[in-house]
């Protein structure tokens, strides 16, 4: 089980965007994730007039890695941990480390 899914709010801890807050868009196989605003990067890109893309700089999100988000935890308004417990009836749920609250209801 993951501890950041897609959907998850998520708030950066290293890296040039330390500090931001962000959803993510998308897990990787490899441990990375898009968050929605978070590491854009200016990206030359070619035209195509066959698919309708214009050439210029564009913006693009960049994949960033697993370590570098916390979990956003809306009861302390900061960045907090999670781990993965199992309840009563052997399911997984994931919860804050700093409180005990379900992440996952």
């Amino acid at each position: 089980m993951n501890k950041i899914k897609k959907g998850d709010e998520v708030i950066v801890n290293a890296g040039k965007d330390k500090g931001r807050r962000g959803t993510v868009t998308q897990v990787l196989a490899d441990g990375r994730v898009l968050v929605d605003g978070i590491n854009m990067v200016k990206k030359a890109q070619k035209p195509n007039p066959n698919m309708g893309i214009t050439g210029g700089i564009i913006d693009k999100e960049m994949a960033i890695d697993r370590s570098n988000l916390m979990m956003f935890n809306p009861a302390s308004g900061k960045g907090d941990r999670v781990g993965i417990k199992t309840l009563e009836d052997n399911t997984k749920v994931r919860y804050f480390k700093s409180n005990g609250e379900v992440v996952d209801v």
